[in-house]
């Protein structure tokens, strides 16, 4: 298959004034054309910086992507000019952010938010943008497309402004689309109806997809690969299928073990278990590994020396050195 994403010992950092934050330390990723990868991990792992990184959108002071490499088809983002990542921006990789409400300009219009976009990349008049944006609500599914134009985002449910995030990101057939938790606070009808346009205009424009989300059903529904992330680093990268068949690290069983199960009347102890502790501050991390004090197997080992990526077996790489 083509990589259309290759990231290489990814590393951006934050200056606090408590010491510098490693928000994503040495992140390797691949991304193959027409795929959707999953990155799954509690509040505070790195998810939203990795794909702001991949972006070029990370605040420069205080943040910094300090080392690595982001090959977008074979070229590196991190040497290309600013000038040259507007023009990537919107065009060949786009970004549905995680709160519409707060990413649509509440004193614009819709169709002229759909419309700057299309104006600005594919170069056409502003009524044949419109025209345009209005075809593309209509692919996502929004109802009289047309008046919806006319609409600030207050005047439209969190459904419907997803949508519109939806139908920005894809209004000039990204071949690359970020995709951070575009289902939070939908609910469960919805989130479905969100999954099913993201995996059909997906086909439509053969784009592939990054999809991040604290959501283990979401990973199921819609990925086939899946790297779970944890203090900044990426704990373990596999299938989804050997992810809910056969989790490998003591974190991943965690957020298995905390998600609602279907035989939960059956076995009611065995609903919503919590893994103990919390994510530990990222400028201040304890030697070895970073999820030792959370971990119900730790050894001595894990809290003298930090684990490396291995490969448990074909496929399904792990950082814990109980597969080691």
């Amino acid at each position: 298959m083509n990589k259309v994403l290759e990231i290489e010992n990814l590393k951006t950092l934050f200056h606090t004034r408590n010491g510098t934050v490693k928000a994503v330390d040495g992140v390797d990723l691949t991304l193959n054309r027409g795929d959707t990868l999953g990155i799954v991990g509690e509040s505070g792992s790195g998810k939203t910086v990795l794909a702001l990184s991949i972006m070029r959108l990370i605040q420069q002071p205080p943040g910094e992507i300090a080392g690595g490499r982001i090959l977008f088809e074979g070229t590196d983002l991190l040497k290309a000019s600013e000038e040259e990542m507007r023009s990537r921006r919107g065009k060949d990789i786009s970004m549905i952010f995680q709160e519409p409400m707060n990413s649509l300009n509440p004193v614009i219009k819709i169709g002229d938010q759909i419309a700057e976009a299309i104006r600005l990349h594919q170069h056409l008049s502003k009524k044949d943008a419109m025209e345009k944006a209005a075809d593309m609500l209509r692919r996502v599914g929004m109802p009289s497309p047309e008046d919806r134009l006319k609409n600030y985002p207050h005047q439209m449910s969190g459904g419907m402004r997803q949508r519109v995030m939806i139908a920005m990101a894809l209004s000039c057939n990204p071949r690359l689309m970020l995709a951070d938790e575009p289902t939070t606070a939908l609910d469960v009808t919805i989130q479905a109806q969100i999954l099913a346009l993201i995996n059909r205009l997906k086909a439509d424009f053969g784009s592939s997809v990054i999809m991040i989300t604290h959501d283990l059903g979401v990973i199921a529904e819609a990925t086939q690969h899946c790297a779970v992330m944890y203090a900044g680093k990426i704990v373990e990268y596999c299938s989804v299928e050997d992810l809910f068949s056969s989790p490998f690290h003591p974190y991943t069983e965690g957020l298995m073990a905390s998600s609602p199960r279907l035989d939960a009347v059956e076995q009611p102890q065995a609903y919503l278990k919590v893994i103990p502790g919390s994510v530990p501050n990222l400028y201040d991390l304890p030697p070895g590994c970073s999820f030792q004090d959370r971990c119900p197997r730790a050894k001595r080992i894990c809290k003298e020396k930090e684990p490396s990526l291995t490969m448990a077996k074909p496929g399904h790489c792990v950082r814990c050195w109980k597969s080691e």
